[in-house]
């Protein structure tokens, strides 16, 4: 699968082929250090004024190059496709082979941490339920009231929570249906499409 960049990543990744080669394997360190461990102004400072150009252009090439390795190990490019991304970029051989070089040697460790910076929610573990009938109270004699009591058991970063609900036997239809509809909503077309693109 081909990275399409637009033009604002362009620019900021032409700098890249003013320079020499070393410089390009520090900004890749840079980079890879931001990921690591955030932005560090003073870095941009310091290569700035090695290279006689504003300390933006340094933060810009950075970033430019971060985006490229995430979003390709995001998308897990291969190296022919990483060859083509490229491409428009009018990079050197030497640079093209430099950057593919160290995207392959670094695509792993760039996956674990975007999988450390996102998002982590509650992933569902067991269920248990029980249904409740009351069939008669001191007042009414003759009724039939069914209600369903949920366990939730969830599961965040290793620690299992239980949440404990009540609902009628509509809204638990109304739940059923939903959960159905979404179930069949992942099996479109659509859906396929955007979850081979996220593996």
């Amino acid at each position: 699968m081909l990275l399409i960049l637009d033009d604002e990543h362009k620019e900021h990744l032409s700098f890249l082929t003013s320079v020499e080669v070393d410089v390009v394997r520090e900004f890749c360190k840079i980079a890879m250090g931001f990921l690591r461990k955030g932005a560090n102004p003073k870095i941009y400072q310091g290569a700035a004024q090695k290279l006689s150009v504003s300390p933006e252009t340094i933060q810009h090439g950075v970033e430019g190059l971060m985006y490229l390795l995430t979003e390709c190990a995001k998308l897990m490019v291969n190296e022919i496709d990483f060859q083509d991304s490229i491409l428009v970029l009018g990079f050197s051989e030497e640079l093209k082979s430099e950057l593919l070089q160290l995207y392959l040697e670094n695509r792993k460790e760039i996956r674990r941490l975007l999988s450390d910076m996102t998002l982590q929610l509650p992933h569902y573990h067991t269920l248990e339920w029980r249904l409740d009938v009351q069939v008669a109270s001191r007042t009414l004699r003759h009724q039939v009231q069914p209600s369903v009591v949920l366990k939730l058991h969830t599961t965040e970063e290793g620690e299992t929570k239980a949440q404990v609900l009540e609902t009628d036997a509509t809204n638990l239809a109304h739940l059923a249906s939903s959960l159905e509809g979404a179930l069949n909503e992942m099996k479109g077309q659509h859906c396929r499409r955007i979850l081979r693109n996220i593996k």
